[in-house]
This record gives C-alpha cells, structure tokens and sequence, in this order.
C-alpha cells in the first residue's frame, strides 16, 4: 500500500473516533438525554395570598388548596362555579347543587361532614383540608379550626353584589380568579338585563314571602330575599321589619294587602295552593288570591347565597312584572 493511502486510511479513522467522541460528549451533556435519566419534577409555584372574609378575617396562602371542605351549600356552588370542585372532599348534608352529592356520598367519591348548622369539628379535621370555606352557621365552628392552626374562610353575603364578590374570593383562594372573573361578568350582565328592562316601569307590586305557615315567617329587610324582590321591581311588605326573619301576624299580611304572595318550596310551604291560601280566614279578600298570583319559587334557589340566586332574580322579575318579562310557568 502506497504511503499516501496509508496516510488517508489513518486521517479517516482519526475523524471517526472524534466525531464519536463528540457525539458521547453531547450525549452525556444531556443532549440527547437517556431513557433512564428521570426529568426532574417541577416544584409547586410559591404564593403568598391576602384575603379577607366576610367577618373581616384575614387569611393568608402560601399554596392552592388541594382539599377542600366547604359547611354550606352557597359556598359548594361557588367552588364548582369557579371550576375547583375537583378539589372538594367534603360537604354537608345540605348540598344538593350543581350535583347530587348524596350519591356522591354514598359512592365514596365524597364525604358528608354533616350538618350545615354547628356541624361536628371531628369529621372535618378528618379530612385533613387545607381550606375550609365556614359561612354564618358554622362560624363557632370556623373559629375553632382556625385554633386548631387549620385554614378557614366564613363566606356570610347578605346580597347578591355580597355573593359576586365571594365568588371572586373563592376563585383568588383557588387558583381559578379567570374562572371567577367570568362567573361574575355573566352574572352582572343577567342583573343589569333586568335592571334595564325594568327602568321605564313605574310600578312596584307588593310582594309577601311565606318562609313559615303555623306561625307565619316572612323576610325583612338587609337579607338576600328582600335584595332580590327589590331588584326583580317589587316591595317586600315586611321590608321595615326589626329582625331578618319576622314571624308576622295573619292580620298583619291582610292588612298589607300584597299584590304577589311567594311560597319557596323546601320550606314546608311548597305544598299550599291558591285555594289553602284562600280558606285561611281573612284571606279571601288579599289582592294577591283576589287576582290568582300565588306562586311557589325553588327554596334552595332563592334561599341559599350562591351563584343560582340570579335565577332567582329572573324567575321574581317574571312573577312580579310578567308585563316586562312573560308568564312564569310553576316548576
């Protein structure tokens, strides 16, 4: 063999063992990284979030809840609203939207924590929750998990501008404030609908709300109730009342002589029709059972401060200024 194709041969494997050797250094340098290399986790993104509850307490988060249990039913609809529902691991006896939890329950993919009104500490420590959202029923309750050095929100609106801005807490406290954002966008925009279209009337029908038959319960004024009737252009009876939730006097409701009488269900009252309400003694004469308009509106809808409750505005716009808005049709 000649000297300059011995030289060629020796330059060519000299290439050849540089460019492996290159091709392992980028190899190893993680280039091409092996199949057994584990990709390093990513680290949960630190936070530092202030809030302040309904009572005025301030909370602060370091990370998003990943187990949450929330004491009323208001609040388990702000929590599916916003999108975090995935993260609830208990709720109470009383919640029953968007979901049918005692089913839920019953499968083990929830677990009921009990009562909405002074539930039992125990079942909710249980579940180890690093946020719990309390609200005006469990609000000894609330004070004693915060004691207990767990995490607790009270959610306590006592309108539906309250209850927007709980949803926007709940999504901040969440991680979904896009969500929450967008939950209450669409609901002032249902609310302004109304607003608007009852600008041009000059009339405010009196409305009385049965929440109590033997004796008689009704709503003042400051609750959510009394907002929405004011809002759907009607004028609570009771509105000038000392305490939220008066008992009344059959001859008081006769003596206001309201246009509209509300019964929501769930309250005992679902089952009365115009005809009961016209054998009560005295009653012949209300304008409400004079005219036919007795109705019966969702109690858990109207009664429970959560997202529904601008259904409850519209279906009481409807009832109260059918004019405006159509015939409401009796669930």
């Amino acid at each position: 063999m000649g000297t300059n194709k011995k030289l060629i041969i020796a330059v060519a494997a000299i290439i050849i063992i540089v460019l492996a050797s290159v091709g392992a250094y980028l190899y190893n340098q993680g280039l091409n990284l092996p199949e057994n290399t584990p990709s390093p986790s990513p680290s949960p993104t630190p936070i530092s979030i202030t809030l302040t509850d309904d009572t005025g307490y301030s909370l602060t988060l370091n990370e998003y809840p990943e187990r949450i249990v929330s004491l009323a039913p208001g609040n388990t609809q702000m929590l599916f609203a916003v999108n975090a529902g995935d993260k609830v691991v208990g709720v109470t006896d009383y919640c029953n939207y968007p979901y049918n939890f005692s089913a839920w329950v019953e499968a083990g993919n929830m677990t009921s924590i009990g009562s909405y009104f002074n539930p039992a500490i125990e079942p909710i420590v249980a579940l180890n929750p690093d946020l719990i959202l309390a609200s005006l029923g469990s609000s000894d309750q609330a004070a004693q998990l915060r004691n207990l050095g767990l995490s607790v929100l009270t959610l306590n609106p006592g309108n539906l501008t309250g209850v927007m801005r709980d949803i926007l807490t709940v999504g901040k406290a969440t991680g979904h404030e896009t969500e929450a954002t967008t939950v209450v966008s669409i609901m002032q925009q249902r609310i302004d609908a109304v607003a608007n279209a009852l600008s041009s009337t000059t009339t405010k029908p009196k409305v009385y709300i049965e929440i109590g038959t033997n004796p008689y319960y009704s709503v003042g004024k400051g609750t959510f109730i009394d907002d929405l009737v004011k809002l759907a252009g009607g004028q609570n009876i009771f509105e000038n009342s000392t305490t939220a939730y008066p008992q009344v006097s059959s001859e008081a409701i006769i003596e206001q002589d309201p246009d509209i009488i509300v019964f929501p269900s769930s309250m005992g009252t679902e089952n009365l029709n115009p005809a009961e309400v016209a054998e009560r003694d005295g009653w012949s004469t209300v304008s409400a059972v004079t005219n036919n308009r007795i109705h019966t509106i969702n109690g858990d809808m109207i009664n429970q401060p959560g997202p529904r409750q601008v259904d409850a505005l519209e279906i009481l716009a409807k009832i109260i200024h059918p004019e405006i808005f159509g015939t409401y049709t009796e669930p």
